[in-house]
């Protein structure tokens, strides 16, 4: 019998997506992709795989995880297995600089981005303006972010040994800061080439946003129920011409589902700069307004187990 194969290996994120697939009475199977043996003589097992692989496997102890992941990735689409958010999903996951180039590519606004590994930052930072920030190539939670007024403050950073704990590839991305109209950025959920909503997520208190419940619990960026720090931005809507752009960069780039960041500067640009493939959703903010993000996770999940079953 088909079911659903949950490809993961943070635990603390599981209980909404366990719930939302109970709801809906799906059989399915958890698979903690930290690592593993890929016998390419055994056949697959059949099904639908969810891949919620994260970019920030490595803070957890997992990087060994992210490889296993996308050769698996890669052997399930070989062997025609349903994939949600596979191989080009993932690739976009586990790289900022492939982002920048693909958003780019779809004629989305994008901060000046340079890439480099962490001995030639020095130099390599002369080629943006001041201000500017830094984060991990593979991320995820606002990983690495810095901002740098000048480029002799990163010079004493860099000196300082400040790049040392950096991105697992060794890719260190140097990225234009846009200034925000007003101290916040604004998140576009997406499921199945539906926007779901967008909330806004205050930056007053620094730059690691990540929406999730988990990230609660003993996390100075995601206070236990501070309500103010997440909210919906209920301006934003389907009709919205930028969000028409992101359901179209999804269904172009093959990812099923993901949350995409952009900020508003103070001449009303709109500049994007992060998509989330493995994307939570904060539990605080879907049930004052209504929403239930792994629900519609769930409800792709079955949809694509239906169209196995009638294949």
């Amino acid at each position: 019998m088909s079911t659903i194969h949950v490809l993961y290996e943070n635990e603390d994120w599981l209980p909404p997506l366990r719930e939302a697939l109970a709801a809906r009475g799906l059989p399915y199977q958890e698979h903690f992709t930290a690592g593993g043996v890929l016998d390419l003589a055994s056949e697959l097992p059949d099904g639908v795989y969810l891949n919620r692989m994260s970019p920030s496997s490595h803070t957890r102890g997992h990087q060994a995880g992210v490889t296993y992941t996308r050769e698996l990735l890669g052997l399930l689409e070989a062997a025609g297995r349903r994939v949600i958010n596979g191989t080009r999903a993932f690739t976009l996951e586990l790289s900022k600089l492939q982002q920048d180039a693909a958003l780019r590519a779809a004629g989305i606004l994008t901060p000046h981005t340079v890439g480099v590994v962490a001995a030639d930052a020095k130099a390599a930072s002369r080629q943006l303006a001041a201000p500017f920030i830094t984060k991990h190539n593979q991320g995820g939670k606002g990983l690495g972010v810095q901002l740098f007024r000048s480029h002799e403050a990163f010079d004493a950073f860099v000196d300082d040994g400040g790049l040392a704990d950096g991105s697992p590839d060794g890719i260190v991305v140097l990225q234009q800061y846009i200034e925000p109209a007003e101290p916040f950025i604004t998140r576009v959920e997406i499921v199945d080439g539906q926007f779901l909503y967008a909330i806004r997520s205050s930056t007053e208190q620094g730059f690691e946003l990540c929406p999730a419940d988990a990230c609660d619990a003993g996390d100075a960026f995601c206070p236990v129920g501070d309500v103010g720090r997440f909210a919906l931005a209920d301006e934003i809507t389907a009709a919205d011409p930028l969000v028409r752009q992101y359901v179209a960069f999804l269904r172009d780039n093959q990812l099923d589902l993901a949350g995409i960041e952009f900020v508003t500067d103070r001449e009303g640009r709109r500049w994007t700069y992060d998509v989330n493939g493995t994307t939570n959703y904060n539990g605080a903010v879907e049930e004052a307004h209504g929403f239930h993000g792994m629900g519609a996770i769930a409800a792709l999940a079955e949809r694509a187990l239906r169209g196995l079953r009638a294949a």
